[in-house]
C-alpha cells in the first residue's frame, strides 16, 4: 500500500486530506509543520508528500528545497497544496522543487487525481 504524507498544520484541512486519501485506499501519515515531516520522512520515507505553505518552524518551501537537495530524499514526488493561489505562487513552488501545485480551496478530485498521477510516475 502507497504511503501519503500530509504536512498541512491547520487540523480541519489535514483531517479532509487525511480522510479522502484514505478513501482511494492509501495509508495517510501526518505532520503539522515542516520541521516533524522532516523527522518523518528520515525515519520511514513516503511515497508521496502533500505539502502545505505556511506552517510554523519551518515552511513548505524550505522543506521542498531540503528534500530536493539531499540524494536520499530528491526522488519523493511532493504536490504544493495552499491558499496561496496566485500564479506567482504556482511559479515560485514549482522553483523550489515541487512536481505539482494545488491551490486551496481545491476540488477533491483535484487531490486525489495529482496524488495517484505521482504515485503511478
Amino acid at each position: 500500500m502507497s504511503i501519503v504524507l500530509v504536512v498541512e498544520d491547520s487540523v480541519p484541512q489535514r483531517e479532509m486530506m487525511t480522510d479522502l486519501l484514505r478513501g482511494i485506499g492509501l495509508e495517510v501519515a501526518i505532520a503539522g509543520d515542516g520541521l516533524e515531516a522532516l523527522e518523518r520522512i528520515q525515519h520511514h520515507p513516503p511515497d508521496v508528500i502533500v505539502l502545505d505553505i505556511v506552517m510554523p518552524r519551518m515552511n513548505g518551501y524550505e522543506l521542498c528545497r531540503r528534500l530536493k537537495a539531499n540524494p536520499r530524499t530528491q526522488h519523493l514526488p511532493v504536490v504544493m497544496c495552499s491558499s496561496k493561489g496566485e500564479e506567482f505562487d504556482r511559479y515560485w513552488g514549482m522553483k523550489q522543487g515541487a512536481d505539482a501545485y494545488i491551490a486551496k480551496p481545491f476540488q477533491p478530485a483535484e487531490l486525489v487525481g495529482t496524488v495517484q498521477q505521482l504515485l503511478r510516475g
